[in-house]
């Protein structure tokens, strides 16, 4: 079996599985269980090359439950406590617990527990995406805009932080669940946002980060508990980011901007579930950050061509959001709508409060965004300048390419 399957795999499926080994055998015991999960991947990658089994999922998941057991009947401070896992009652209620509706409850108590208010809140987010979606810690340093010694702290101090606070395998009830959830939606809206624009050197998009980000909200909104407006919003949000995921990338493997897209593309019946949950969003006067960026992605849905693009409106609702959340990539996005509508004095303050290095590893966004207002201004010298510096920092092969085709037209206009 291919090494690229198994990471799906392991996408797909780590979170369940420590999710599940979790509830049976505790949060104290987390470390040995990831362990046993990698411990897993890894057999799987050796094993599976002449022969892969009927149910992948059920091979992983048995084999890191056993994995674990083994784990602790070799450890002599554990054995006396730990239960006969094989036969009787505990065999057929662990097995219960592999069913689809409890590994789907095991994940939201695990995707609370990540994000409990005893963790710090930079914490809490490294946590969840390690322990639920699977990702490295490259990733998460990424999907964060920081290093990844920084993301190795914190996931230690996450782990130390649940040891100290004996922290229950559960999810919170009233206010409590309210408060937390807002930790936990941040969390999916990482997840998607790595699958719709990931920072991973071969590929843009991946498709399975987008999937999994939606499958958790889903299970979210299971819960009558959980259905809030901004919960509505996010999946909303994901839904208009998702319908132009096919129209994102050309048949040459080029990446295409908005202007450039064939709209055609742009898969309708997404569009129409995300206004059916925006919709449901806006039933209440709460917004929420989710709330804005929806509502900016159906904009571009509006407009029938880029030039149709209503620039001013999402300007609008851009402003809103950088009020509610004032952050650099929001500014920057608001230089680049100011370049689309010709106001390139506007644009040009809001370069001026920004800091490159505040974009950590997407520094090269604003090098790009920089580069294109000189193009604008027909000051090419500088245009190519800054595409220089965005070629420097780019890591993904497809922005380096669509960067790389940009500077050669100017090239072509400066001669």
């Amino acid at each position: 079996m291919e090494s690229k399957n198994i990471d799906h795999l392991f996408r797909h499926h780590s979170g369940k599985m420590v999710s599940v080994l979790t509830r049976i055998f505790g949060l104290k015991h987390l470390d040995l269980i990831e362990d046993a999960v990698q411990d897993t991947f890894l057999k799987a990658s050796l094993s599976w090359r002449l022969k892969q089994p009927k149910n992948p999922e059920a091979w992983l998941t048995q084999s890191a439950k056993h994995r674990v057991i083994d784990i602790f009947r070799k450890l002599k401070t554990e054995r006396n406590l730990l239960p006969n896992l094989t036969q009787g009652t505990h065999a057929i209620a662990i097995n219960d617990l592999f069913l689809d509706n409890e590994i789907e409850d095991a994940q939201l108590r695990m995707i609370f527990t990540a994000c409990h208010p005893k963790l710090d809140a930079r914490d809490r987010i490294s946590f969840a995406l390690k322990t639920v979606s699977g990702f490295s810690t490259k990733e998460i340093a990424s999907a964060l805009l920081t290093k990844e010694n920084t993301i190795k702290k914190r996931l230690s101090r996450a782990r130390k932080s649940i040891q100290k606070a004996d922290l229950k395998f559960n999810i919170p009830q009233g206010k409590m669940l309210y408060d937390r959830l807002e930790s936990v939606m941040e969390v999916l809206y990482l997840v998607f946002n790595e699958g719709f624009h990931s920072n991973t050197k071969e590929q843009l998009i991946r498709t399975d980060l987008c999937g999994e980000a939606m499958r958790l909200c889903q299970l979210l909104l299971k819960q009558k508990t959980m259905r809030f407006p901004k919960v509505y919003a996010l999946f909303a949000l994901m839904c208009f980011h998702s319908s132009r995921l096919d129209a994102k990338i050309n048949s040459e493997n080029q990446l295409l901007d908005l202007k450039n897209q064939d709209r055609s593309l742009w898969h309708l019946p997404l569009i129409e579930l995300g206004n059916t949950m925006m919709n449901k969003a806006v039933e209440t006067d709460e917004f929420s950050s989710y709330h804005y960026e929806a509502a900016i992605a159906a904009e571009h849905f509006r407009a029938k061509t880029f030039e149709a693009t209503n620039w001013d409106k999402i300007s609008q609702w851009y402003e809103a959001l950088y009020q509610l959340q004032p952050m650099p990539s929001h500014l920057l996005t608001l230089a680049v709508i100011c370049i689309q509508n010709g106001n390139y004095k506007k644009a040009n303050t809001y370069f001026e409060q920004l800091n490159p290095k505040d974009l950590e590893q997407r520094a090269y966004l604003y090098y790009a965004a920089k580069a294109d207002y000189y193009a604008e201004i027909n000051d090419l010298k500088n245009a190519l300048k800054h595409i220089e510096k965005a070629l420097e920092t780019v890591t993904n092969v497809l922005e380096r390419g669509f960067l790389e085709k940009k500077k050669s037209n100017w090239l072509k206009e400066e001669l």
